[in-house]
């Protein structure tokens, strides 16, 4: 793997972008990731092996030479295995604290509302051919930063949960967040004070007319123009086990022939790896781009609804750079404790990352 870790003498620098006030010594006592000095003299020094080891790309006997080299510590290799592995819980309450610093949106797009792109990225073990981990994260397009991070193992679903919403906020997301239940109660929670755009498939939804009679949205579709005017249409999504309904507005696209040929042979793709039958209807609906969003009509036209979806590969690229800058899908553990610490100190590199980008976009021409 490859050294990435921080000069010896810019690791103050870093500690200057903390948030002022925190103890991180008190902090290492709360969460018992130190509980008796002795290789390990502070919080600071810890954070600094874990970094090392984490985003640093040292592995666990590089990390003890470097700690005696520059006098951090005198430790073995299981040492610096079994301080890091208990520091997990300092590393996620740290996190907590630098995105809570973080957390100051920017209007973008319409006055007064913020746009945050929503998504999760996976994360693998050695050897492992499927989704040991995955990391939620919220990403706030006004400001080119994430908002929230956070680090589940494979049980831990994409929500709308994940990351605490402000008044005003809407929330962009792909087809993984299509879920009448999980969408209702994200804008019930906050008093409908927040808006989603969310792209679906031809069945995501249960769909009703505003008459409350059965709505066909493959039949809707083939009976749209042939032209490449978005195109929208109100309807309501049931919600499983409830009798509320959740109000949808659905903006239509159709796509170019060369998008929709690109986007018929993907699926066909998948389909001969997983060995299914595509339905007509998946088919049909492949020339479509679907959202839907929770905005109204007025204020809010659909042209400029699908502009603002666009937006959402920031968040896509944001992980691209975790895994090709930090290398943090190159997950050299095995257990869960070490796993936690590792990819919990590359998300706080992360984030301070991102604090450091902020003093060149506001100087931005």
């Amino acid at each position: 793997m490859q050294a990435a870790s921080l000069p010896s003498d810019h690791f103050s620098d870093l500690l200057g972008r903390l948030p002022p006030g925190l103890d991180l010594d008190q902090l290492a006592l709360d969460t018992k990731a130190i509980e008796r000095r002795r290789e390990i003299c502070g919080a600071e020094d810890l954070l600094r092996l874990a970094l090392a080891r984490g985003p640093g790309g040292l592995s666990l006997s590089q990390t003890a030479s470097w700690g005696e080299m520059i006098g951090l510590a005198e430790m073995s290799a299981p040492g610096v295995k079994y301080r890091i592995d208990k520091a997990a819980d300092f590393l996620d309450s740290l996190l907590t604290c630098l995105l809570a610093q973080a957390d100051q949106s920017t209007p973008l797009h319409w006055p007064g509302r913020f746009l945050r792109a929503a998504d999760g990225s996976s994360i693998s073990k050695p050897a492992s051919k499927g989704t040991d981990w995955r990391i939620h994260g919220v990403f706030d397009l006004g400001r080119g930063r994430f908002s929230h991070l956070a680090l589940t193992d494979c049980h831990g679903a994409e929500s709308l949960a994940h990351g605490a919403s402000v008044d005003g906020e809407i929330r962009i997301a792909d087809r993984n967040y299509a879920r009448a239940g999980m969408l209702h109660s994200w804008r019930t929670q906050s008093g409908s004070r927040v808006d989603f755009i969310v792209r679906m498939r031809w069945n995501a939804f249960t769909l009703l007319g505003p008459d409350g009679k059965p709505f066909d949205l493959v039949e809707h579709l083939s009976a749209l123009p042939d032209d490449t005017a978005p195109h929208e249409v109100f309807v309501q999504a049931k919600i499983a086990r409830s009798k509320a309904l959740l109000p949808l507005r659905l903006v239509v696209l159709r796509k170019s022939p060369e998008a929709t040929e690109a986007a018929l042979r993907k699926l066909r793709r998948q389909a001969q790896l997983k060995q299914k039958t595509l339905k007509p209807e998946t088919l049909m609906t492949a020339a479509f781009v679907i959202l839907a969003t929770s905005l109204p009509q007025e204020g809010y036209k659909a042209a400029d609804i699908l502009a603002a979806y666009r937006l959402r590969w920031q968040i896509e690229l944001a992980f691209k750079r975790l895994k090709s800058l930090l290398h943090i899908d190159q997950l050299p553990t095995r257990t869960e404790r070490a796993s936690r610490s590792w990819l919990l100190s590359h998300l706080i590199l992360a984030v301070l990352c991102d604090d450091v980008t902020q003093d060149v976009l506001e100087s931005f021409p």
